[in-house]
């Protein structure tokens, strides 16, 4: 995970509060406090037999040394995994395909977007992609540039943006940051939205979040999946 120096952290939070936004809302989510990201995904390799799992951001293997399965490819330029290399290094090489991805790399809405894609691309038909941190509960975890090291980012706004898109099923399960789901099929839930996606801001997703993520609890996810 990069690190931030004290500079850099007052720098960044000054430059966000003054020239991009100042908002003070707050979300309470009350994710479920014993279910995390290697549950959900230890549920879905064993429900659909999967064998071939792709972690995008690595970060010292907090949850790829927890994942069980057969075949698995960890990529993170720094620690963590199995391959040594951006994400985008990776894409570029890869001719294998895999049936569950998991996204927890860069945690901006262009570098999520470009891992969701290039994610898809190399996805079995019946495979799943997962994108953890798209529920920020405060501007400063979503800001970018980040001024804390607890931070989600702005991936919501790649989970939006990609909601649009006829061919791709998402939702959002809360747990654990908020865990975008992702199918290769007809979307029966297009997102329609008047802003651009670079003009959201974090007031927009306070109010929507819901709409926007289409999100569902664990309950409801294992009816879905």
């Amino acid at each position: 995970m990069e690190k931030l120096n004290k500079i850099s952290k007052i720098f960044n939070k000054i430059y966000y509060n003054i020239f991009v936004e100042n908002f003070k809302g707050r979300l309470e989510y009350n994710f479920p406090p014993n279910y995390f990201r290697w549950d959900l995904i230890d549920y879905l390799i064993n429900k659909y037999k999967y064998s071939d799992y792709l972690e995008i951001g690595c970060d010292q293997d907090q949850l790829f040394s927890k994942v069980r399965i057969k075949n698995k490819t960890g990529v993170d330029p720094i620690s963590g995994g199995n391959i040594r290399k951006t994400s985008d290094e990776f894409f570029r090489e890869n001719k294998n395909k895999f049936d569950i991805i998991f996204i927890d790399g860069l945690h901006t809405y262009n570098q999520v977007k470009k891992d969701i894609l290039n994610s898809i691309n190399c996805l079995k038909d019946e495979g799943i992609v997962l994108v953890h941190d798209c529920m920020p509960d405060s501007l400063s975890k979503q800001a970018v540039p980040r001024y804390r090291m607890s931070w989600n980012g702005d991936v919501w706004k790649a989970i939006v943006d990609l909601r649009q898109n006829e061919n791709l099923e998402i939702y959002t399960c809360k747990i654990d940051q908020g865990i975008g789901v992702i199918k290769k099929k007809r979307n029966s839930s297009i997102l329609k939205i008047e802003k651009n996606i670079k003009d959201l801001k974090f007031k927009d997703y306070y109010k929507n979040y819901i709409k926007y993520l289409r999100v569902v609890d664990l309950d409801e996810f294992q009816r879905l999946f």
